[in-house]
């Protein structure tokens, strides 16, 4: 069983920058691979961002590419996404995510996931 708290979320404007944290507990959390998913009011939970286990493997959506990056400490327990040149279009709520691998579905899924936060919300105003 793993337990993932989401922080960081705020209200910033176009062009500013935030870090969410997720913090995993329980156990063999560095065997997990890890990803961050974004849902806008009224659309589907879309990829963000994830990371191997051991994370030397990043992937990233086109739309954040270049903006985004996520990293994992695994000595903290704890996953990072750095958001910089925000814009209004990434007004959603940002969910963390665990995979044990157990799901052979791509990492950009949801499904291949089977731990969620309960999600930070970030508004980026114009």
């Amino acid at each position: 069983q793993v337990q993932l708290v989401e922080s960081g979320g705020g209200l910033v404007q176009t062009g500013d920058s935030l870090r969410l944290s997720c913090a995993a507990s329980g156990r063999s959390f560095s065997s997990y691979a890890m990803g961050w998913f974004r849902q806008a009011p009224g659309k589907e939970r879309e990829f963000v961002a994830a990371v191997t286990w051991s994370g030397d493997i990043t992937l990233h959506a086109v739309s954040v590419k270049g903006r985004f990056t996520i990293s994992r400490d695994t000595d903290k327990n704890t996953v990072y996404l750095q958001m910089n040149s925000l814009k209004p279009e990434d007004t959603a709520a940002y969910y963390c995510a665990a995979s044990s691998g157990l799901r052979r579905t791509p990492l950009t899924q949801t499904g291949r996931y089977d731990y969620w936060g309960q999600g930070t919300q970030v508004t980026v105003s114009s």
